[in-house]
């Protein structure tokens, strides 16, 4: 991790930032491209009441407009939460060079905490690296989840 790896993770929080205050579970994410995000996503399943509307999936997509293609194998992904295994499958299909995500997810992460996709025999490998700004991206989504019990319970 470098300094350039928090200055885009701290973009990926704000993301996560605006999905908290949209009331979605708080995931953001940012494509990143010779120094310059090309793309930003949030988590919206249940703004957009759809599976597909992860924050990984969202940046990919704004990538492959912006920069006209499906490969973006000169890009980096940052983003807050450990990738789960659809965006995981989402990232080896778009070739992305390098992810990079704060906090793990024991129950759905496919980086390293459930499994990790990126060691199978795909076609596409990305580098990969856990833990930057981890305790802070974990922290927006302990937060969030504790006002949502607390409003559960009122």
């Amino acid at each position: 991790m470098n300094g350039q790896d928090e200055m885009f993770m701290r973009a990926a929080i704000e993301q996560a930032q605006l999905a908290a205050a949209e009331g979605e579970v708080p995931v953001g994410a940012v494509v990143v491209k010779d120094g310059a995000i090309v793309a930003v996503g949030r988590n919206r399943r249940e703004t957009g009441r759809n599976a597909l509307a992860h924050a990984e999936l969202e940046a990919i997509d704004g990538a492959c407009r912006a920069l006209g293609g499906w490969r973006l194998w000169q890009c980096d992904l940052y983003v807050t939460l450990e990738p789960c295994p659809m965006c995981a499958g989402a990232i080896i299909n778009a070739r992305i060079r390098r992810v990079i995500y704060g906090a793990s997810d024991r129950k759905a992460g496919s980086c390293g905490s459930v499994v990790n996709l990126f060691e199978l025999p795909y076609n596409h490998r990305p580098e990969l690296v856990g833990g930057c700004l981890g305790e802070e991206c974990g922290a927006l989504l302990t937060g969030f989840f504790r006002t949502l019990r607390e409003k559960r319970k009122a």
